[in-house]
């Protein structure tokens, strides 16, 4: 079969093709880079239009990761696709999902695993960068454990994906942010790979 083999070659056309498919005019300059790499992600160049974000989200993410700052992921999936050595300060990457604990607060609580995982959030929140790639109710219980005090993360960067919760939970975030810098995607679409990419291609610290 004849197909491109080339990795340089199959990349350049991958993105001089989202650069002439995809609408970036009415993003930030400096949003323009890691909007490139979500539609890179997931091949939808309509995407861009349904992005929702603070104007200050790159700048707050950046500063946080090249300080230190952890990320917290909601799933192994989203943890997995942060590409590791791109993390400029060999920052820790966080899921408490599979915690022992998770499973007896889920029942206690009569919530998903998910949601559960994030009340172990807390003490690592101050500061942190927030990367939620599946699960509507950790956005939601994230929103929530803010209402109730809880330190701020540096950003959110929360891709939910379904049919429940995962629109509604991103239209709150994006309604009342906290006080947080976020980046989010309107609507049913999301998934780990949108979350992975955001913070990839934050970490890389990429110009426009």
């Amino acid at each position: 079969m004849e197909y491109l083999r080339d990795p340089a070659e199959i990349y350049a056309r991958s993105f001089a093709a989202i650069r002439a498919e995809a609408d970036f005019s009415a993003l930030p300059a400096a949003l323009e880079p890691i909007a490139v790499r979500l539609v890179h992600a997931c091949g939808m160049t309509d995407l861009v239009a349904d992005l929702r974000y603070d104007p200050g989200i790159v700048q707050a993410a950046r500063t946080a990761l090249q300080a230190g700052a952890p990320v917290l992921a909601d799933t192994e999936m989203t943890a997995a696709a942060i590409i590791r050595a791109r993390l400029p300060a060999e920052n820790a990457i966080l899921c408490t999902l599979n915690e022992p604990a998770v499973a007896g607060l889920a029942a206690a609580e009569r919530t998903t695993r998910s949601a559960a995982a994030v009340s172990l959030w807390r003490d690592r929140l101050a500061g942190a960068v927030v990367a939620i790639g599946n699960a509507p109710t950790a956005l939601f219980a994230l929103l929530e454990l803010l209402d109730k005090g809880a330190p701020r993360p540096a950003a959110i960067l929360a891709f939910p994906v379904g049919f429940v919760g995962a629109a509604e939970s991103k239209a709150e975030l994006a309604e009342n942010p906290r006080g947080v810098p976020f980046l989010t995607l309107a609507g049913r679409r999301g998934g780990s790979p949108l979350a992975g990419a955001a913070v990839n291609a934050l970490a890389a610290g990429e110009a426009p």
